[in-house]
């Protein structure tokens, strides 16, 4: 049931062209998960639900709260996320990530909306992280074009590649945390504090 779900999100984000974690990359994702024993997580940039449910299926204890500004998306991830029957697990809430402010602590974060805004989201959200959490970050690589950032044409998208590249040397040079990059997927990124145990 479950499966079949996945299958369908995955048809309809490759005909809808709505960018989804690549496979490699969410099983890389969701191994991490069940290995550091992950049960709180928020999850910036829902999309149609298809992480926040591979995340919750990892374990039955796992919540997820993810948030997503696209009214469109937001209403498709709702959809799916009941037809995995589980919304008992996945908390939705459809908002610009920077415009609310959450309580709760979290064991991990994961960025994975708009690119130009990591460091926005990460500077807004660590306050939501518990001493032990960890910040996970996705498209680090974005499709290769962070090495050849000169060799894109097209304005755009060489600023936003630079954007992503200025998160990574924020990443790289940060005062209380250490960061591992992994070349995975499209490039993903584990940030956890200083004088943590290595992940």
């Amino acid at each position: 049931m479950q499966n079949d779900c996945l299958k369908e999100m995955e048809k309809y984000a490759e005909e809808n062209n709505i960018p989804i974690m690549e496979k490699k990359g969410i099983n890389f994702l969701c191994e991490f998960i069940r290995k550091n024993d992950i049960k709180k997580i928020l999850e910036i940039g829902t999309a149609i639900g298809y992480s926040a449910i591979k995340m919750a299926l990892v374990d039955d204890d796992i919540n997820v709260v993810s948030i997503e500004r696209n009214q469109d998306r937001y209403i498709e991830a709702v959809k799916n996320i009941k037809k995995c029957k589980l919304e008992d697990r996945i908390t939705l809430i459809l908002s610009d990530a920077l415009n609310i402010d959450l309580e709760d602590k979290y064991d991990m974060i994961f960025i994975d909306a708009a690119k130009g805004q990591y460091i926005n989201f990460f500077n807004h959200y660590e306050k939501n992280l518990l001493d032990d959490g960890i910040i996970v970050s996705d498209n680090m690589n974005f499709h290769g074009l962070t090495k050849d950032v000169d060799k894109i044409e097209n304005k755009n998208l060489r600023q936003l590649v630079t954007k992503i590249n200025d998160y990574i040397e924020f990443l790289k040079n940060h005062e209380k945390y250490d960061t591992k990059f992994y070349k995975v997927g499209d490039g993903i990124a584990i940030t956890y504090k200083k004088d943590m145990i290595n992940v």
